[in-house]
């Protein structure tokens, strides 16, 4: 019913910058918080950074003053610029939708993912 199509990974140099975009579509009626996690080689998925329907931000600490997450809700799309990425930011990012309301109940939904690499 709903599906989040992620954009903008890839490969980059340590310090470069890359922009994260996912757009939520479906028969949905509004969605609560849209955010971005991330998952290493080994490791466990963890938050990166989120943002609500009203503009409220969390942050990872690791990623504090160097991520900046955005959101349009007119088109149900949340961005993730990325600035001075160090090879520790390499993993699979994966777009957040909590809360989405559809027909009475509230939902979760998880994007494909996207792979960035960067180099050192």
């Amino acid at each position: 019913q709903v599906q989040l199509v992620e954009s903008g990974g890839g490969l980059v140099q340590a310090g470069g910058s890359l922009r994260l975009s996912c757009a939520a579509s479906g028969r949905f009626f509004s969605i609560n918080a849209m955010g971005w996690y991330r998952q290493a080689p080994g490791k466990r998925r963890e938050l990166v950074a989120t943002i609500t329907s009203g503009g409220y931000t969390d942050y990872a600490g690791s990623v504090k003053g160097r991520f900046t997450i955005s959101r349009d809700n007119a088109k149900n799309s949340v961005y993730l610029q990325m600035n001075n990425l160090k090879p520790e930011d390499t993993a699979v990012y994966s777009c957040n939708a909590e809360g989405v309301y559809i027909s009475g109940s509230y939902s979760n939904y998880w994007g494909q993912g996207t792979q960035v690499t960067v180099s050192s």
